[in-house]
């Protein structure tokens, strides 16, 4: 599903932000990527969607070298790969609906199937009876099941989650933690990135700790932050 093998990367400026990297994610894990600020973590996602290449070593994503995908091709590829983020990147003026319809659209999806498939995945995330409020109406909770919904209105085989709790309370974070937990169990691959220790000890699942660049830990289901 996600293969790193022996990647490095190294910024313009100097900057060595991976050191020689390996690591294989099946399909259908839940894996916490966690390490310090500066430590890479940032860098490996990345590196996932081409935001950025490595400097040496070879990124496979569902089975195709990334460095080979044409640059007209991109979008499709990222498709492929939900994301959600730390700060929500929500369309604020719009509503529910209009967030989560808008990755439908934006592949051409007809008017039918996004009222078809947008109310299901709003009932997946707890959203119901929330479609027509704007997004800036809402909890930064509810905010961030709007960015849950709207990343996998398109059934992507992997969610790559930046920080989703980071602007989160506690109570809250966890409530998203056990959503993911539910798409997860569905099939899909799961991989959050995070520093939030609490959240990793109550989950339980595959770590896999970055420091300076290079993974220092790689620890299966069970697995603890420290």
């Amino acid at each position: 599903m996600v293969l790193f093998t022996n990647v490095s990367k190294v910024y313009p400026n100097g900057t060595v932000a991976l050191k020689d990297v390996n690591f294989f994610i099946d399909k259908g894990e839940f894996v916490f990527l966690v390490g310090t600020s500066g430590a890479g973590k940032s860098t490996i996602t990345k590196l996932m969607t081409r935001e950025e290449e490595p400097t040496v070593g070879t990124i496979t994503v569902n089975n195709t070298d990334i460095k080979k995908i044409k640059n007209r091709e991109m979008p499709y590829f990222r498709r492929e790969m939900g994301q959600v983020f730390q700060n929500f990147r929500l369309l604020n003026n719009k509503t529910v609906f209009e967030n989560v319809a808008f990755a439908l659209r934006v592949i051409g999806a007809s008017k039918k199937d996004i009222k078809r498939k947008v109310p299901i995945m709003l009932e997946l995330v707890g959203l119901m009876g929330k479609e027509n409020c704007r997004a800036n109406e809402l909890s930064g909770g509810e905010q961030q099941r709007i960015g849950l919904a709207r990343a996998l209105i398109n059934n992507p085989p992997i969610l790559l989650c930046d920080e989703p709790t980071g602007n989160l309370d506690p109570a809250t974070s966890m409530e998203i933690m056990e959503i993911l937990e539910k798409i997860n169990e569905f099939g899909t691959t799961v991989i959050v990135v995070t520093h939030a220790c609490d959240i990793v000890n109550t989950m339980k699942k595959r770590v896999i700790e970055i420091d300076g660049g290079c993974i220092v830990r790689d620890q299966r289901k069970g697995a603890y932050a420290r």
